[in-house]
C-alpha cells in the first residue's frame, strides 16, 4: 500500500486525506496544532461558486491604497521592507488585469461548482451533518455604485452558467421578513451556500480517525531531506516520517513549509476575524454579505457569525480591536435591529488566508520534486473550495483522469 504524507491538517489537508483513505493508501497528516486551530474552523461558511473574480482584479489597488488610510477598514496592507511582500505585491500588480479576470472565471467556477457538489454528497453520508444549507447568499449594497458593481457581477455569473438574480429593497424585505433592512437591494447569489464549519471539521477527523488515517498534532515540520528530484524523509524535531508521496497543505505557512524543499511559493498571510453572538430568534435565515463594508454574516449553531478583514502581513499574535469594531459597527447600518456587541479579546477568532498573488490557488504537482504536490493558497475559499482540492490532490497521486483541467493551478506558474 502506497504512503501518503500529508503536511496540514486544515479543510484541504483533511479532504485531500479523505478521498486518498478511499482509494486505498495509507495516510498519515502531520499539523503543527491541535487540529481545532486552523482558518477551517473559525470562518464563515460559505460556499461559493459566485466568487469567480480573483482578488487581483482591476480597481483593488485604488481601493486597498485608499483602505490603508481607515483604521477600520476591510482591507489593510501594512508597509513594510519585506522581501516577500514586495516581490508578491509586485506580482499581484502584474495580474490586476481585466484579461486576468476573464481567463480567471471558468477555472474558478468550475473548482467551485466541483466542490459544492462534493459537500452535497459528503451531506448524505453517515454521521456528515454539518448543516449544509442551500439558501444562496444575499449581497446587500446601499449605494448606488455598488448596485451597479453587483449587477455587472450578476451577468457575468448568468452567462457562466450561475444562478445569480438582482434584488430590490422588497423583494430583499420577502426574503426576510422578521428583519428590518435599510439597503437599496442585493445580488441573490442563488448558486451559493453555508454549512457549519466546527461540524464539518469534526465530522472529518471523527471519519479519519475510525478509518485507519493517522491524525498526528503538536508536529510542526523543522527539516525536509530531498535526494536528487524527491522528497526522502520529513523531519518534527528528531522525529522522521518516510512515505512515498508527500502533500504541502499548510494554508499560510506554505512558504516557509515548501522552502524546506528548495521551492519558493509565493503566498501572503491575509488576516481575518469573526466573533459569534447568540440569536435565539433567528430572524438571519440566509447569509449575508455587507458590499461596501466587505463583512460576512452567516447564522449558524443558533447564532450569527460575523466576519471580515483582510490584513497583509506577517503571521502574528496581535488582534487589531479597531479592525474589530469596523466590522461591528457596520452591521446596524444594514440590519437596524442587529447590534452586536464589540467581543472581548479573549472572544475573537482569527485565522490566516494563504493569499497567493493572482487570486488563484496553487493545486498541482511540483515540478523540482517529484513526489510532493502543492494544495494550498485559496485565500478567503478555502473552506469553499476543500473538497474539490482533496479530490484533485487524491487523483493526482492516484493517476487518475481528473475530474477537470488544473493548468490554471500550476504549482510552478
Amino acid at each position: 500500500m502506497s504512503k501518503v504524507l500529508v503536511i496540514g491538517g486544515g479543510i484541504v489537508g483533511l479532504t485531500s486525506a479523505y478521498y486518498l483513505q478511499k482509494k486505498g493508501f495509507e495516510v498519515t497528516v502531520l499539523d503543527k496544532g491541535d487540529l481545532s486551530d486552523n482558518c477551517s474552523f473559525g470562518n464563515a461558511g460559505m460556499i461559493v461558486p459566485s466568487h469567480f473574480i480573483p482578488l487581483a482584479a482591476p480597481g483593488m489597488l485604488s481601493k486597498g491604497i485608499r483602505w490603508m488610510f481607515n483604521s477600520k477598514s476591510p482591507f489593510y496592507v501594512r508597509p513594510s521592507l519585506n522581501p516577500s511582500l514586495i516581490g508578491w505585491g509586485l506580482k499581484f500588480m502584474k495580474h490586476a488585469t481585466e484579461k486576468h479576470v476573464a481567463q480567471s472565471a471558468e477555472p474558478l467556477r468550475d473548482l467551485s461548482l466541483l466542490s459544492k457538489k462534493l459537500y452535497e454528497d459528503l451531506s448524505k453520508e453517515p454521521d456528515f451533518n454539518f448543516e449544509l444549507t442551500n439558501n444562496g447568499i444575499l449581497a446587500f449594497y446601499k449605494t448606488e455604485q455598488a448596485g451597479e458593481e453587483e449587477a455587472h457581477l450578476a451577468d457575468k455569473a448568468k452567462a457562466l452558467g450561475l444562478d445569480m438574480a438582482v434584488l430590490s429593497a422588497a423583494e430583499c424585505q420577502a426574503l426576510q421578513p422578521n428583519l428590518k433592512l435599510d439597503v437599496l437591494g442585493a445580488v441573490h447569489y442563488r448558486c451559493d451556500a453555508h454549512l457549519y464549519p466546527g461540524k464539518l471539521m469534526n465530522a472529518l477527523l471523527t471519519y479519519l480517525r475510525a478509518n485507519g488515517v493517522s491524525l498526528v498534532s503538536g508536529k510542526e515540520v523543522d527539516r525536509i531531506e530531498s535526494e536528487g528530484n524527491k522528497i526522502k524523509k520529513v523531519f518534527t524535531g528528531t522525529t522522521a516520517w518516510e512515505a512515498d508521496q508527500y502533500v504541502i497543505a499548510t494554508g499560510s505557512w506554505s512558504p516557509a513549509v515548501a522552502k524546506m524543499a528548495d521551492l519558493n511559493i509565493s503566498l501572503m498571510p491575509g488576516k481575518g476575524y469573526s466573533f459569534m453572538e447568540a440569536e435565539p430568534q433567528q430572524r438571519l435565515t440566509i447569509p449575508a454579505l455587507l458590499c461596501e463594508a466587505r463583512v460576512a454574516i452567516t447564522p449558524m449553531n443558533g447564532g450569527i457569525r460575523y466576519g471580515g478583514t483582510m490584513e497583509l502581513d506577517r503571521i502574528n499574535t496581535n488582534v487589531n480591536m479597531q479592525r474589530v469594531k469596523g466590522i461591528v459597527e457596520s452591521v446596524p447600518k444594514y440590519f437596524p435591529d442587529l447590534h452586536p456587541a464589540l467581543p472581548n479579546e479573549k472572544d475573537i477568532w482569527y485565522g490566516f488566508r494563504p493569499s497567493s498573488p493572482d487570486g488563484l490557488p496553487y493545486i498541482g504537482r511540483s515540478t523540482h520534486r517529484k513526489n510532493l504536490i502543492i494544495a494550498t493558497g485559496h485565500g478567503m475559499m478555502g473552506l469553499s473550495l476543500g473538497p474539490a482540492t482533496g479530490l484533485l490532490v487524491s487523483q493526482i497521486i492516484a493517476e487518475e483522469k481528473l475530474e477537470m483541467a488544473v493548468e490554471s493551478f500550476a504549482a510552478n506558474r
